[in-house]
């Protein structure tokens, strides 16, 4: 069994339109969810033994804040990723023999992360959380799945079953969306 984690960066700045995708911050709200929901992952039961992110300015801010005391693997491939990119992202960064991870946790951005959780859910292992990640997957979104494989590199479609599901708005109503 291989636990596999998945945060999306938070609610990103959009006041300067010039700036590139890449290089766009976290506004106020993202920076409040980014560190309620860091509180939440570190008390959660699960130890990360990897921790791999995109190098996008926000998704960096967004570990500043969420965890800082957390050492990150920066993989360009995962900045607007698909499915097959984040596997193989993982299976590069994975280890081997006994060296091999465990338990990986994925930062980076949609639609990726929510397509993640699409293709490794089964429609008999689908549950509650997975209709709410399903139906939408907000910017702080943490996401765990267990994935009924031995190693990484057996990563694939319905192996996995979504165990836990949590938005920066199941911690603080403030950071609901508005309207």
């Amino acid at each position: 069994m291989k636990t596999l984690g998945l945060l999306r960066h938070a609610k990103s700045d959009w006041d300067d339109t010039s700036q590139r995708d890449f290089d766009r911050g976290l506004n106020a709200r993202g920076r409040k969810g980014a560190a309620l929901i860091g509180a939440h992952i570190r008390q959660h039961p699960v130890t990360w033994d990897k921790l791999i992110a995109s190098p996008a300015v926000r998704v960096k801010l967004t570990l500043e804040s969420a965890l800082p005391e957390m050492p990150v693997i920066w993989d360009e491939r995962l900045y607007l990723a698909s499915v097959d990119t984040i596997f193989e992202t993982i299976e590069a960064h994975a280890g081997s023999g006994a060296e091999e991870a465990d338990a990986i946790l994925i930062s980076g951005h949609n639609p990726g992360l929510q397509d993640v959780i699409l293709e490794l859910v089964a429609p008999a292992k689908e549950n509650a959380l997975f209709r709410e990640a399903a139906a939408k997957f907000p910017t702080a979104a943490f996401a765990v799945l267990e994935c009924d494989i031995s190693h990484w590199s057996e990563l694939k479609r319905y192996c996995g079953k979504l165990v836990h599901f949590t938005r920066p708005r199941d911690l603080d109503p403030t950071l609901a969306p508005e309207g």
